[in-house]
């Protein structure tokens, strides 16, 4: 388990939109008569960073568009649910999984244990491994129409981590040396067509899909990093479904036509607890107290984001269920005691609540310093713990759509991304106890404990709960609001 905007000026949208107008024109509509013979424009915000590899973030690309599929999926607890595989069973290391029958991949050979044991081996051995392998040694062997999987450690969390985008299942052909090509090589109910580069991807349907027929006959990709002109294109008509529409344009939009989706990421204040002013728990406290996280909600998400009431959030509707009040140091007196936060730009709300945050201690009687920069240029000075505090925006869930890894990595004296600088015995045993025990009910519980842990020791406050704004068109119907970006367009989905 041990895992290492305001506004703009409408001459500035205006600039922006020409990067979408006319991408779509080829492809508006595809069969006549019914309102399921549209295509499904797609504006997305990052383009592909590795060729749409499923070894690299790229994965959730092809998740979303529904090409590309895993042995096992992810229901809304983030328990394992059948996918390729029907079945599976743990003997110790090993997990013995039972193989769908009558797949087919898009290029039209059929599914098999073989196939699935190469896409896995291809994923275990490739450098850099996929994230969601980080710390595992996983090996797979066919037995009969059945895959084994072991890893060298005992490890609960075998279906959940099989259930990644990163451990996507493809044909043989998609593997050509050091690369991954997903193009006509999936499962899903979409067969990935064309790729241009980073500019844009289309898919059609796959009348051979082994589950239920998509209702639309394709989807067409264009990718999009300018906010504003992906809310233009939802605007205007230019788009169906525009997803990570800024905070800034929501407003600006038909509030009909966006729905806010709560997500596994919660925007933080990690202190450094080793040295400098807060190694003291009761000035953490002090600054804990200070901080007033409902008017940041309001004074920088407008609203559009939830006030935390602990490190896992509304993403996770188990959490609140089992969170009980957690006891705090006493709060000492700042007395006038520098301090240095650092945040980063990439993230555009950050540098305003680093702003607000520093308002909000320097009226509690610490005096604070900003060091904001690009996050390549100050990760590694976070990690190292050279700020008194750091503002991150974090994902709770990282890859296994599972908490307990993300609690370790960053809170954990031996974790790989500590910022706190965080080491403490009870802790330590709490996020052991939440790594180690299995998948349900237990596993929450053990997982709530670790963070009432962390909590306790004010190693980090959580100030709220980011939600992704997502935009449909007026006839869009059915598209997938998933609060861990998996699903976007699926075999439901349409347009009139």
């Amino acid at each position: 388990m041990r895992l290492p905007h305001r506004l703009l000026p409408l001459t500035a949208a205006a600039a922006a939109f020409p990067l979408l107008t006319g991408c779509f024109a080829a492809t508006d509509s595809g069969a006549s008569g019914g309102g399921e013979g549209k295509r499904v424009r797609v504006a997305m915000m990052l383009p592909p960073r590795s060729g749409l590899s499923p070894l690299s973030d790229d994965a959730f690309k092809l998740s979303r568009w529904s090409t590309a599929e895993t042995l096992v999926k992810l229901d809304e607890d983030g328990d394992a649910v059948p996918a390729l595989a029907t079945e599976w069973q743990r003997s110790g290391r090993a997990w013995t999984f039972e193989i769908r029958d009558g797949v087919t991949f898009h290029d039209g050979t059929r599914l098999t244990a073989e196939a699935v044991v190469n896409s896995l081996t291809e994923a275990a051995t490739a450098a850099p491994k996929p994230r969601i392998l980080d710390g595992v040694e996983l090996t797979a062997k066919a037995d009969g129409d059945k895959v084994v999987v072991t890893t060298a450690t005992e490890d609960p969390l075998v279906p959940q981590r099989l259930s990644s985008p990163q451990l996507s299942i493809l044909a043989a052909k998609a593997y050509k040396g050091k690369t991954v090509d997903p193009v006509g090589a999936g499962t899903g109910p979409f067969e990935l067509t064309k790729v241009e580069g980073t500019a844009a991807a289309s898919l059609d349907r796959y009348d051979a899909y082994w589950g239920k027929k998509a209702k639309a006959p394709g989807i067409d990709v264009k990718f999009v990093p300018d906010g504003t002109a992906r809310a233009a294109a939802l605007r205007t008509g230019e788009a169906d479904i525009v997803e990570a529409i800024p905070v800034s344009q929501a407003a600006v939009l038909d509030q009909d036509l966006i729905t806010e989706v709560p997500m596994p990421r919660t925007n933080t204040l990690y202190f450094n607890t080793e040295k400098g002013v807060f190694k003291d728990a009761s000035l953490r406290a002090a600054a804990r107290e200070a901080i007033d996280a409902e008017s940041i909600v309001e004074g920088v998400y407008e609203g559009r984001a939830d006030v935390a009431e602990g490190l896992l959030g509304p993403a996770l509707p188990w959490a609140a269920e089992l969170r009980s009040p957690v006891e705090h140091a006493e709060a000492g007196e700042p007395n006038g005691r520098r301090i240095t936060i650092g945040t980063f730009t990439d993230r555009a709300e950050l540098p305003e609540v680093a702003a607000t945050l520093q308002q909000q201690l320097q009226q509690a009687g610490f005096k604070v310093k900003l060091d904001i920069r690009e996050y390549a240029n100050i990760e590694a000075d976070a990690l190292a713990g050279r700020f008194d505090a750091f503002i991150l925006s974090r994902a709770t869930v990282l890859d296994s759509g599972d908490p307990a890894a993300y609690l370790y990595s960053d809170f954990a004296s031996s974790g790989g991304f500590n910022l706190s600088q965080l080491s403490v015995p009870e802790v330590d045993r709490a996020l052991e106890k939440a790594s180690d025990t299995e998948a349900g009910d237990a596993r929450r519980k053990a997982i709530i404990a670790a963070e009432a842990a962390v909590l306790a020791a004010d190693a980090a406050v959580p100030m709220l709960h980011e939600r992704v704004i997502q935009g449909d068109a007026t006839g869009v119907v059915d598209a997938a609001h998933d609060p861990r970006e998996r699903e976007l367009v699926t075999v439901d989905t349409y347009v009139k």
